[in-house]
């Protein structure tokens, strides 16, 4: 691969501002605009940012890990940087849609890849009706929040909150409640991902609850529509043997 299509993204630690330094002294650099394959220097939060900003772009992301979990990076090594792009495995990744409309009235619309989650937003648990396929699932769950996680997104807030993990590329998603207090003993579903599903907020003005796409926050939502976007993807690359895959099955049979 030509080292003038890398383009160098540094999560902005000392440590990963000093590798991306020394990477773009050996191999160059290019705008994120005009790259063929962006490098991320970080945790998995520079991760999801930077694949939100390239999503339109349709350019692979690969990542070297400077954070704290790295569950979307490879291990960080400046040798032959180009040849371990080259021969990385690709791992395609759909985003969930999100439209929230508010208790103004004003829409608003979001990507996630990771997940969807409502969160209550006073100290009154929060009241929720879900419908899949315009059919209600469950009236009222009272609860501190609910998501809705992609595959790539069930190993992460989904996981702490004792959702299921969701093999990479299955056309499933994860719906997971938040501490619920009734329904007690609902632990949440697993979807297909064609599933389109419309939480209802109960009472906000006295319960109010927030709603956030992975790193986008939404105030005083009301109702809250989400499903899969199959128009629009992105693509990240790892090291043979360490792809998103094994890292989805290896988390199942940690103990």
């Amino acid at each position: 691969m030509n080292k003038t299509l890398l383009s160098f993204v540094s999560s902005g630690t000392p440590d990963a501002d000093a590798a991306k330094e020394a990477l773009q002294k050996r191999y160059g650099d290019t705008p994120l605009s005009k790259a063929s394959t962006v490098v991320v220097l970080g945790g998995d939060g520079q991760m999801l940012q930077t694949l939100h900003q390239v999503m339109k772009q349709k350019v692979p992301v690969y990542g070297m890990h400077f954070g704290s979990v790295g569950f979307l990076m490879n291990n960080f090594d400046q040798h032959d940087l180009p040849a371990r792009i080259a021969a990385a495995q690709a791992t395609t990744i759909h985003p969930l849609s999100m439209s929230a409309t508010d208790a103004n009235g004003n829409m608003h619309h979001a990507l996630a890849l990771n997940e969807v989650s409502l969160f209550r937003a006073s100290y009154q648990a929060a009241k929720i009706e879900i419908c899949v396929d315009k059919k209600s699932r469950i009236e009222e769950l009272i609860c501190d929040g609910v998501l809705l996680a992609t595959p790539a997104g069930s190993t992460a807030y989904n996981l702490s909150a004792h959702g299921p993990i969701l093999p990479i590329d299955s056309p499933l998603l994860a719906l997971t409640p938040i501490s619920p207090f009734r329904p007690r003993r609902w632990r949440g579903a697993i979807l297909p991902n064609r599933a389109h599903v419309t939480f209802e907020i109960r009472e906000p003005e006295k319960r109010p609850v927030t709603a956030v796409a992975d790193s986008r926050q939404f105030l005083n939502v009301v109702e809250v529509n989400v499903k899969e976007d199959r128009n629009n993807a992105v693509t990240l690359l790892f090291d043979p043997g360490h792809s998103l895959e094994e890292r989805v099955l290896n988390e199942q049979f940690k103990y």
